[in-house]
């Protein structure tokens, strides 16, 4: 039961904006509380990865490298999901990872810091799957766990509109960097929140997907079947 009105919950904007808030904490909360590692922002894995290599710091550099690792698998077993259960009725497969995600989280929270890494790599398999799955909000092509592709958007649909004045290219924008904001906001508060509280605070990540998974019940009207165009 994902749509509403013709519409898949999934890309409501309630329901992008507790996923990106979600996003924004569990990139937060892996840097605060797990050595210094994203679990989104994987450019910034590489660079720092590629750094520690070049000087021949082999294991700080691997300490990069796996996570990146992590984060492509992530993104394959949602795609899997994706093809083996578009059609499901029971569930809808993307609430599915959903719950797969929250199950994760949760489990992660209960790692203490000897086990950094092994959380890390959890962590951004996670995100993974919420990337691959969550890629439109309101019909605009998005990310809920990263800011750069979001960015170059919002900053062309704005200046699209500043030269040709059409209103929905404003409404793009706007939705951008709403979601921007919110993944920022987010992210403020995941570095706090770890930063004081430790580890267990991944579990504020948590309820903010259990928010997005009801969400995506809409109306409660059956969902048809999946739109293979994304």
């Amino acid at each position: 039961m994902e749509k509403r009105e013709g519409k898949q919950m999934s890309e409501a904007f309630c329901t992008s904006a507790a996923l990106a808030l979600s996003g924004g904490f569990q990139d937060a909360y892996t840097y605060n509380t797990r050595d210094g590692v994203f679990s989104n922002a994987q450019t910034g894995n590489v660079v720092l990865m590629s750094q520690h290599f070049m000087m021949g710091e082999w294991l700080a550099g691997v300490k990069y490298l796996v996570p990146i690792f992590a984060f492509a698998l992530g993104i394959f077993i949602a795609e899997q999901i994706q093809h083996r259960y578009r059609y499901a009725r029971r569930l809808h497969w993307r609430q599915g990872i959903l719950l797969a995600e929250i199950l994760i989280l949760f489990l992660v929270g209960f790692f203490p810091a000897k086990l950094n890494m092994a959380a890390t790599v959890l962590v951004s398999l996670s995100c993974a799957m919420q990337v691959q799955t969550f890629r439109k909000v309101n019909g605009y092509a998005y990310a809920s766990t990263m800011c750069i592709g979001n960015l170059r958007s919002g900053t062309e649909a704005f200046s699209a509109y500043l030269r040709e004045k059409k209103p929905g290219q404003l409404q793009k924008a706007l939705h951008y960097f709403g979601i921007i904001l919110i993944f920022a906001v987010g992210a403020g508060i995941g570095g706090n929140l770890s930063a004081r509280f430790g580890n267990h605070m991944i579990w504020f990540s948590c309820g903010l997907l259990l928010v997005s998974f009801f969400m995506m019940f809409g109306s409660g009207r059956k969902h048809g079947k999946e739109n293979v165009s994304i």
